[in-house]
């Protein structure tokens, strides 16, 4: 071990400078898009349809998997502009798409949903510990840490992508966003056949906390999209799409972080 180890170590075995470091941390990692990703307006996603729209040209299909009142609905509209573009918003929660039906339903650009996309059709309860959160899940999260108790919940259906997109004569989509609180994997094996068909242009999704709850981790969705020919990226706060090109378990950061994976376009072949 060097001298300027053991001198770093023994300046920083101290209640204060720990602090300090962690202080540290917190602020680069936030810069790094690692904790920045809870809000639509401050997350980035904005540079995840910034991308959407520049590489294709409208009609746009963009999907809102896990609506909540409809932040993200309102932030793909108004990016769209005067382009043609039709956005699918899914809400399991009763009473939660009850607010974002106030809010949208005589939005002529949207399809509002009252149910839930996973794995398989079925019907599974919803948990939450208050209408119209945006933690909803279909797992009861432990978070008595966080002062936060999920006793409530409801029944909620449950279908697939592929078979929304059958029945809705849907064929592509330019953006697929999910944020589902743990249960995005769940929604994309929903979507084999439309990955099989390279008819998914863009998933934008979150990876944080929640995780944790479902034993979920980023090096599933890491292969999930390389093995589909997409490449992925970590959003910063300032819109900035940092490739992630090769998985490290550092990567493994459980606090609120966007990611959006793009296919790619045939002049940039295989990464």
């Amino acid at each position: 071990m060097s001298m300027l180890l053991r001198a770093l170590f023994a300046f920083t075995g101290n209640s204060l400078s720990q602090r300090l470091l962690f202080k540290n941390l917190q602020v680069s990692q936030h810069l790094l898009g690692i904790g920045s990703g809870a809000s639509a307006g401050h997350s980035g996603e904005q540079a995840a349809l910034s991308q959407v729209y520049a590489r294709s040209g409208p009609p746009y299909c963009v999907f809102d998997v896990g609506a909540n009142k409809g932040q993200f609905l309102r932030l793909a509209l108004d990016a769209a502009g005067a382009r043609a573009i039709t956005v699918h918003s899914f809400e399991p929660g009763r009473e939660t798409f009850a607010l974002l039906r106030a809010g949208f339903g005589s939005e002529p650009r949207a399809r509002l949903n009252n149910f839930a996309l996973g794995r398989e059709d079925g019907a599974a309860t919803l948990h939450y510990h208050e209408v119209g959160t945006g933690m909803a899940s279909l797992t009861r999260r432990r978070l008595e840490h966080a002062g936060v108790d999920f006793s409530l919940g409801e029944q909620v259906r449950i279908t697939t992508i592929d078979a929304y997109c059958r029945d809705n004569a849907v064929d592509r989509i330019d953006l697929l966003k999910i944020d589902i609180e743990g249960h995005e994997l769940d929604a994309l094996a929903g979507a084999a056949g439309l990955f099989d068909r390279k008819a998914i242009g863009a998933v934008a999704f979150e990876f944080g906390g929640c995780n944790i709850d479902t034993r979920t981790y980023f090096q599933d969705f890491w292969y999930f999209f390389r093995d589909r020919g997409m490449d992925l990226y970590r959003i910063t706060p300032s819109g900035y799409m940092h490739p992630v090109g090769a998985y490290k378990e550092s990567h493994e950061q459980f606090k609120t972080t966007n990611f959006v994976a793009l296919r790619r376009t045939p002049a940039q072949g295989a990464s």
